[in-house]
């Protein structure tokens, strides 16, 4: 069995890197403390130091965000991974790479180690008020546990990708997402339900909520965090592990048998993972 934990989190005003730390260190400290193995933030919740940087454009903002912030922010979690021995799904976070900007999730181990898997589709308003690029990996965690994959709030729209990553057997599919209205998260959550089926995977996904006055790219928000199940008689009945209620800050915790998951693969009430035509469709 494994112990996910969600963080819905609440934007407010902060005063710097050192309100962002602690904020976060008590909320890691408190999924610890209750058995979890991993724990997943929303996509852009770092973004809550725009607060802290008072009369600049968001977009350069964003640009401070990923040259300032971006070393402490990896040393910060790879501490919190290894101190509490769990693995952490760090949300998202603006990286400069040669000139560029990219949307990156970084995934840390129990020992502090740290991928990252940028985000492959980008949204019109990063691309055209951020001036984000899209990245090309497409990374495979295995752990002890279960082997994850993470895709980024609009990645998990395009389901090309969730199959190359379910091709590569991963159990839990982590998405970071951040959307504005209701309809966004809407779609986030429906697509999210539709890769269980197609994929036979759990899929966690934790938004993004709360408002930075005076921040218009972070003027509002609408989640509702949930762990979602392949729809089968080994599952919840309405495919949905655990929910959080919208739009507040909350962390919901969610058990998960890997061990059904991969007996249902073989042998559920369908297999969609295994009949899956890929002479058709090429992936």
């Amino acid at each position: 069995m494994v112990r996910v934990a969600c963080i819905q989190y609440q934007l407010s005003e902060i005063s710097g890197f050192d309100e962002f730390a602690n904020k976060v260190t008590t909320q890691i400290t408190t999924a610890a403390s209750q058995k979890a193995d991993f724990v997943i933030f929303p996509e852009f919740f770092s973004i809550q130091l725009l607060s802290s940087l008072r009369d600049i454009p968001d977009t350069e903002g964003i640009l401070r965000i990923a040259r300032e912030f971006s070393a402490p922010f990896i040393e910060l979690f790879s501490s919190l991974a290894s101190q509490h021995s769990l693995h952490i799904i760090a949300g998202s976070h603006p990286v400069e790479e040669d000139g560029k900007l990219f949307n990156k999730s970084f995934v840390f181990d129990t020992e502090g180690n740290h991928i990252a898997q940028p985000k492959l589709h980008i949204t019109p308003f990063e691309r055209n008020d951020w001036d984000i690029v899209g990245g090309k990996e497409l990374v495979v965690v295995k752990t002890p546990k279960a082997t994850i994959g993470v895709q980024i709030c609009y990645d998990v729209e395009f389901p090309a990708a969730s199959q190359l990553l379910a091709n590569e057997g991963i159990d839990i599919l982590f998405v970071p997402y951040c959307t504005d209205d209701r309809q966004g998260m809407l779609r986030v959550r429906y697509c999210c339900q539709a890769r269980t089926v197609e994929h036979q995977i759990y899929v966690a996904a934790a938004g993004l909520v709360g408002v930075l006055p005076g921040i218009d790219s972070m003027s509002a928000h609408d989640a509702q965090t949930a762990v979602f199940t392949p729809l089968d008689i080994d599952f919840a009945e309405d495919g949905i592990a655990a929910i959080a209620n919208p739009n507040i800050e909350t962390i919901l915790f969610a058990d998960l048998d890997i061990g059904a998951l991969r007996e249902a693969r073989k042998k559920g009430t369908v297999t969609p993972q295994k009949d899956q035509r890929h002479d058709l469709l090429g992936v």
